[in-house]
């Protein structure tokens, strides 16, 4: 069946004409789901994939088994504290979902279970419980539920003593909620049926009619979303608006859930800001008067708008300022020198002040959940590419830290020792350096037969930092280099590094990759035949474009859910994401914008030439990138394409954006993804 003919899309030329130019989709009429030919099509494609990977079958199987024996199944997370409970998540051996529960006062104290997901999955081939919210009280739980992927998330109440879930079901919510302090009123965001905008925030009263909620806020400016939230001193419900380049936010005392919220300080174009609240102040994070990397300011309760905002930390041109996290005797500032996390303590009295020491090249440490206001203890995560992750409580006052938790490497092969991890300079072809973090196992012989998997995302300023990963190691163990590429898009080196890879900048995160790339291949790491490249959603727009700009440099591509019909998407407001994606992308309506787009845009530049072999997943129902955008490259690319490379399309035809839900189920995507490269490299294993 290897010799199985690929699927050809029928062709319905349709003509798009913007700014007097034309372009003639001939896949258009994939858009309708509801389409019985444009289902039949899909399946088409999931039969070629099948019968072309059938060989892979059981190298997958075993793969997944391989990486599932890493995990430790009956595993839980590190209690945290949080109004006299102490929450945690656990895993139940041949279980996918997780169960949560909470223990009075004591770890030693029975435990009630909250939720077991595996219970409330039964019947659903997705599921997943986004997030739940408890009364001050601790008697209540608001709890939202997705069984579809398309992130509608239905909204209800459960009594935590009887187990009984209320009447009150609130429909096509964004997910979150907060109570109020009278234990009885609910604050949650609904979406836009069309385009699952966020854009209102309603106030439910426990046993009212849902239809009747009150509607408190209305975002009505489309390139804007909204969402409500609890400050961390449990003072005030906080309404925020956000755009890719602006911020907003509203306030109430939360003892006062009937009263007018208030609003913090008026959105100006391009001022970004988060606040936070102690005693009297609040502090707030920003990028006011040309502060790229952020700063902190404060500012009272009562007078709050930014007139009146006083400099606390100021803006530095070498280091970003990432988040701060308020306890009550210490202030721990989150921030990012030179790629590197570095996480600073500060006493509010200003008697002590010091940051962690972390010695290695590259690594990654992060504040964790820290609900508890009173304590001294912050707790932190910390792992690199080498090192599995760590879960710590450190001490602000003594300066001592206790490990936690460290992530079990099952199976009894794995030591830390057998891996090499460095971080690489690449110059990009305008001169900037361009960091790279490696990770290889330490028989691995670098030369020009040596496989490397490069991936990168490089979009919204979302920074991949360098991470420990189970999964990652059943290809390191077969000779695999992975890099992950800190190219421009992303905030790896601060807000400019963002800035300078977005709009009209955007091509230099596709041309940081290939340059990135081009100096692996230069310096004897690998070669053009042993180069694969991964990337996911944004990342997937990253293959595209890197495949049309330098498809010789590749031997393979995996784009999962890849945003690639740029133009057409973003000319589209009905489309969930659009109208907030604008201050990322550009506007497509100005002609500027469109032209730009067009010259990267992965669809519209489909070339008649050879490309790699490709793999390219999807979800039927994401909401995020629409399953018709790879579904109508793939058909172009086997239109143009003039190679006898594979070109493969996996549609999972239950699942959206982020794939399967179940814990281990995920893994089986991955084992497909690793399964393409490695055969591809001959190291396929029955």
């Amino acid at each position: 069946m290897k010799n199985m003919q690929a699927p050809i899309a029928k062709k319905v030329p349709k003509k798009l004409i913007k700014h007097d130019d034309v372009r003639v989709d001939d896949y258009y009429w994939m858009n309708d789901r509801e389409d019985a030919e444009v289902v039949s099509h899909l399946e088409k494609e999931n039969a070629y994939y099948e019968a072309q990977t059938a060989h892979t079958k059981n190298f997958q199987t075993s793969l997944f088994q391989e990486m599932k024996a890493r995990i430790k199944e009956d595993d839980s997370s590190v209690p945290y504290k949080q109004n006299g409970y102490w929450y945690i998540s656990r895993y139940e051996t041949g279980k996918e979902y997780p169960i949560y529960s909470r223990k009075k006062d004591s770890l030693d104290n029975e435990e009630e279970i909250l939720f077991d997901c595996n219970e409330l999955a039964k019947g659903h081939d997705y599921f997943n419980l986004s997030s739940f919210s408890i009364s001050p009280d601790n008697a209540l739980a608001a709890f939202s539920v997705d069984t579809v992927s398309r992130r509608k998330y239905t909204l209800q109440i459960k009594n935590l003593s009887t187990g009984e879930i209320f009447n009150d079901k609130i429909e096509n919510t964004a997910g979150n909620s907060v109570w109020a302090d009278d234990n009885k009123t609910i604050f949650y965001s609904k979406q836009d049926d069309v385009t699952l905008r966020s854009d209102k925030i309603f106030k439910h009263v426990l046993g009212t009619v849902t239809q009747k909620d009150s509607l408190v806020y209305h975002e009505e400016d489309e390139t804007f979303g909204t969402y409500v939230y609890k400050s961390k001193s449990r003072k005030y419900i906080i309404i925020g608006s956000y755009s890719t380049l602006t911020s907003e936010y509203r306030t109430l005392e939360a003892d006062n859930p009937h009263g007018e919220f208030k609003i913090f300080s008026p959105r100006q174009r391009g001022l970004e800001y988060d606040i936070s609240h102690y005693e009297n102040y609040f502090y707030v994070l920003t990028n006011k008067d040309g502060a790229t990397n952020f700063k902190l300011m404060r500012v009272g309760e009562e007078q709050t708008s930014f007139e009146y905002w006083q400099e606390f930390i100021q803006h530095r041109a070498d280091v970003l300022l990432e988040g701060m996290s308020i306890f009550k005797e210490y202030y721990v500032l989150s921030e990012r020198r030179n790629g590197l996390n570095e996480i600073k303590i500060v006493r509010w009295d200003g008697t002590d002040s010091y940051k962690l020491p972390f010695e290695n090249e590259t690594y990654t440490a992060n504040v964790s959940r820290n609900p508890d206001f009173e304590t001294h203890i912050l707790r932190y995560s910390y792992n690199s590419m080498t090192t599995p992750s760590s879960v710590i409580d450190f001490n602000m006052k003594t300066k001592e830290q206790v490990v936690l938790k460290e992530q079990e490497v099952l199976g009894g092969t794995f030591r830390k020792e057998n891996y090499l991890e460095k971080r690489l300079w690449a110059t990009a072809e305008d001169g900037v350096k361009i960091p790279m973090s490696v990770v290889y196992h330490k028989d691995t012989a670098l030369n020009s037969n040596t496989p490397i998997l490069q991936y990168a995302y490089g979009s919204y300023g979302a920074t991949i930092d360098p991470y420990f990963s189970t999964v990652r190691l059943s290809l390191l163990d077969r000779g695999f280099v992975y890099v992950i590429a800190h190219i421009r898009g992303g905030q790896y080196l601060g807000r400019p590094w963002y800035e300078d890879g977005k709009l009209l900048n955007k091509t230099n995160t596709f041309t940081d990759f290939i340059d990135c790339t081009k100096f692996l291949i230069a310096k004897g790491y690998t070669s053009s035949k042993h180069m694969y490249a991964m990337g996911g959603s944004a990342g997937g727009l990253l293959m595209g474009a890197v495949i049309n700009m330098a498809s010789e440099l590749y031997n393979g591509i995996v784009a999962a859910v890849p945003f690639v019909d740029v133009i057409t998407t973003m000319l589209d407001d009905s489309i969930p994401l659009t109208t907030g994606e604008y201050d990322e992308w550009g506007n497509p309506n100005e002609k500027e914008y469109y032209e730009y787009m067009k010259s990267y845009s992965p669809y519209d530049n489909v070339q008649s030439k050879p490309y790699p072999n490709m793999l390219v997943t999807t979800g039927l129902h994401d909401s995020q990138v629409q399953y018709f955008e790879p579904a109508k490259w793939v058909a172009k690319l086997r239109e143009f394409k003039s190679d006898d490379n594979q070109l493969l399309f996996d549609i999972n035809m239950e699942a959206g954006h982020g794939g399967a839900s179940g814990r281990f189920e995920a893994l089986k995507e991955v084992a497909k993804e690793y399964a393409f490269i490695l055969d591809l490299e001959g190291k396929l294993e029955d």
